[in-house]
């Protein structure tokens, strides 16, 4: 890259990434358009790449533009944390996208109690949430992820981590099903009725079978979908029988008309636990944000 890259022309870089269209950054940038679209000029010479290319009515990134945005992030964020350690900042003033990756059984029951305690207080804040993929450090590192919400414990060095709470799993079954009758239905009684299971990776198999092995029993798993919530939806709609975190069926129990029950075994507790990098620490806002979230769900 060219030594003309200054820090203000990274800004710019980040929002037409972030926006997708020369006016949308400069509205973000409080510049005028002309301005911000000088700026792309001088991007696309200092990087020696188009950066953002006519698509339709918009602008799409070009692959380097899409492997250097990361990068460009955390620098920004890195700048961000050196003027402002220490300082106090007011939630009313923030004008920020947090990025947060989060186990969707967790979002189900998280998000709504985040996002209100944020917007309540800062309403310039948008908590951009994403789904768990690869779990990859990597977008810890480089800034495409703010902080990451689930199960689980990441032992890299430059990873921090606060545990958040305890989730126990439970079944459920539709208001009318006939285990609904039972407070604790026995293991046989649970291998009597078909099961959905919920499992990112499609497995039909998890720690509940165990249990049944060593018991001399087994469950027929007539779906697995990919997420908790779309089992709920299932189960609320069919005589299926689910496993799902408890807060969650705690939360849409009434409002699906499910009922939950707990597993009469002993079935490994998740923690979930609050993630960020390093350079993180001291940034402000970011301990805002996390201060909030703990405080959010207790």
């Amino acid at each position: 890259m060219s030594d003309q890259l200054d820090l203000n022309l990274l800004r710019v870089f980040d929002a037409l990434l972030r926006e997708g269209s020369v006016t949308a950054a400069a509205e973000r940038l409080h510049l005028s358009i002309p301005a911000t679209s000088r700026a792309l000029g001088r991007l696309r010479r200092a990087m020696n790449d188009p950066v953002l290319v006519r698509a339709g009515r918009g602008l799409a990134p070009t692959p380097f533009a899409l492997r250097t945005a990361p990068r460009v992030r955390s620098l920004l964020d890195e700048a961000a944390a050196l003027i402002s350690v220490d300082r106090e900042i007011s939630p009313a003033d923030l004008d920020r996208t947090f990025t947060i990756r989060i186990n969707d059984g967790v979002a189900a029951t998280l998000a709504t109690a985040a996002v209100e305690a944020t917007s309540a207080v800062a309403p310039g804040v948008t908590l951009r949430f994403v789904a768990e993929g690869t779990e990859s450090t990597e977008a810890l590192r480089d800034g495409s992820v703010d902080l990451d919400i689930g199960a689980g414990e990441i032992t890299a060095p430059d990873i921090r981590s606060a545990a958040l709470y305890q989730e126990e799993v439970v079944g459920i079954v539709r208001d009318d099903h006939p285990l609904g009758r039972h407070r604790k239905p026995s293991l046989a009684q649970l291998c009597r009725h078909p099961h959905v299971s919920a499992s990112r990776r499609g497995r039909a198999r998890g720690p509940l079978d165990d249990v049944l092995d060593d018991a001399g029993l087994r469950r027929h798993v007539a779906a697995v979908v990919p997420t908790f919530a779309v089992a709920a939806l299932l189960v609320s709609s069919s005589g299926y029988v689910g496993l799902v975190p408890q807060r969650l069926a705690e939360q849409y129990g009434p409002t699906l008309g499910i009922r939950w029950f707990p597993i009469p075994a002993t079935l490994p507790e998740v923690g979930v636990r609050l993630l960020w990098h390093a350079r993180l620490d001291a940034d402000p806002a970011q301990r805002w944000l996390r201060d909030t979230i703990r405080d959010a769900i207790r």
